[in-house]
């Protein structure tokens, strides 16, 4: 059999790559150009072929066509190049649980999707599963965790599928040098230094966890030129053992779907599995008193009881964060004594909700490349009651999938009476569809200092790569 593997920009050349190395015959098919030389070089010398799709017309027999979730293409745009093929479709991420199917089946594995909350529940279960020396790939690079010190694996690297496959190749190296191999210091051939593993993947899952996580479906957003849909893309959590999936996504979009094991979680509806009673929200430490039945384990057993733990949790949308990642640890059979320790352990994240000192003011930070119109409204809605707080609204557009509907968010700015600044090509945008004009800056820098002048607190909501402005 003949596998094509489209899409080299989003991972194709590691997929390739990998199933070249398990003797497969492989072809790739770059749609969007952008294939530098050493990847070519590398395609090359384990034999894997570029071709056009005109040229399929060249090829007999069975044909696997490799695609990303979110390819542009219809399947028909590839079949009518040779009609006679016999031809299969397996997605990007279809190919790598093949390829990780013998992986690490004796540790708890977490893979984690959904619009918002990702990157935060990443590391939420990390504090939890730290004594595990945690493999993680997030939206803030592959890292490996041992006895609580973090080894960057890889910095800018991408939540796409094939880099699940990246990351466990770059924490092998890690622990099997090939300089003590050579000397014949390791003794084993798959010595690892993890025993957990979480994994972010932006659309979708490839289906190894152990628990697959859907935080949300706050914006079914369009993919692959409207073809298809986030909740579409994402119904692949759907292929974990175990999956973990926020009560009110589930109802909308996924409740024809059979499974054996789906664990619910809401902030609203008891007839979840898992929901909070009283919650004391603050911009420190939130404190929420919550309970859980019939929860279903990856070890087939039933669990129920309640909890109350505290947590950086300053807003709703963080507690629903919160409520799933607990929902994640029961499933696991996590113990509650640790799932409330390591809760407690967590301080935020630069570059998602993060709340820091800078002279006499205080900073809460929502720096994410995922900012969309309804973070925007949840993240003002975490200071509400407060009037001492300035609010600067920013970024970047082209680093995500997702846009802003900049009519919706300039109608609801429009109705705030806070003071807010607009920074950026998102706040410029944002202010041209206002009725109300907001003062506008160039250099996102000058609101801290506008806030310090002013003393006055600040929310910052910047809509870009937290890499990109972390010098300041």
């Amino acid at each position: 059999m003949n596998n094509l593997v489209i899409d080299l920009t989003h991972g194709g050349v590691k997929i390739a790559i990998s199933l070249a190395k398990k003797g497969k015959n492989v072809l790739a098919y770059d749609i969007y150009n952008t294939l530098n030389d050493i990847d070519a070089k590398m395609l090359a010398i384990y034999n894997v072929d570029l071709i056009q799709l005109d040229e399929l017309s060249d090829f007999r027999g069975d044909m696997n066509i490799i695609y990303p979730i979110h390819m542009p293409l219809d399947f028909s745009d590839i079949t009518k190049n040779n009609p006679d093929l016999n031809y299969t479709f397996q997605t990007h991420h279809e190919a790598i649980k093949e390829l990780l199917d013998d992986w690490a089946r004796d540790i708890p594995k977490i893979e984690v999707t959904g619009v918002k909350g990702k990157t935060s529940t990443v590391f939420m279960l990390k504090e939890i599963l730290i004594d595990e020396n945690p493999l993680i790939l997030s939206s803030l690079g592959a890292m490996l965790f041992e006895d609580d010190k973090k080894i960057m694996l890889k910095r800018d690297i991408s939540i796409a599928p094939s880099n699940i496959k990246e990351t466990i190749d770059l924490a092998y190296k890690i622990a099997n040098p090939v300089c003590l191999i050579a000397d014949g210091v390791v003794q084993s051939e798959n010595l690892r230094k993890y025993n957990s593993a979480i994994f972010e993947s932006s659309l979708g899952v490839s289906g190894i966890g152990d628990v697959g996580v859907l935080t949300n479906i706050v914006e079914d957003y369009p993919i692959a030129k409207s073809k298809s849909s986030a909740s579409e893309a994402k119904k692949q959590v759907f292929r974990c053992n175990t999956v973990v999936c926020q009560k009110e996504a589930y109802d909308k979009f996924y409740s024809d779907i059979t499974h054996d094991k789906v664990n619910t979680f809401s902030l609203t509806d008891k007839s979840a599995n898992l929901y909070p009673g009283e919650i004391n929200y603050s911009l420190d430490e939130t404190t929420i008193n919550l309970s859980f039945r019939d929860v279903k384990t990856i070890n087939d057993t039933l669990v129920s009881g309640d909890m109350t733990l505290t947590v950086f949790a300053p807003g709703k949308y963080n507690v629903s964060n919160v409520l799933g990642i607990v929902l994640t640890a029961i499933s696991l059979e996590i113990p509650k004594e640790k799932i409330i320790q390591g809760l407690e352990n967590y301080k935020g994240i630069p570059g998602r909700t993060n709340k820091r000192k800078i002279e006499n003011i205080t900073v809460i930070e929502e720096i994410n490349p995922g900012i969309n119109t309804k973070a925007i409204e949840e993240s003002i809605n975490m200071i509400s009651n407060m009037d001492d707080y300035l609010i600067a609204i920013g970024g970047d557009y082209g680093i995500t999938c997702e846009e802003i509907d900049e009519k919706k968010v300039s109608k609801y700015l429009d109705n705030l009476e806070s003071e807010i600044i607009l920074t950026g090509e998102v706040g410029s945008s944002i202010n041209e569809q206002m009725k109300n004009k907001c003062k506008v800056i160039e250099n996102y820098n000058d609101v801290y200092d506008i806030a310090l002048k002013n003393n006055k607190n600040l929310l910052f909501i910047y809509r870009s790569d937290y890499r990109k402005l972390k010098q300041r």
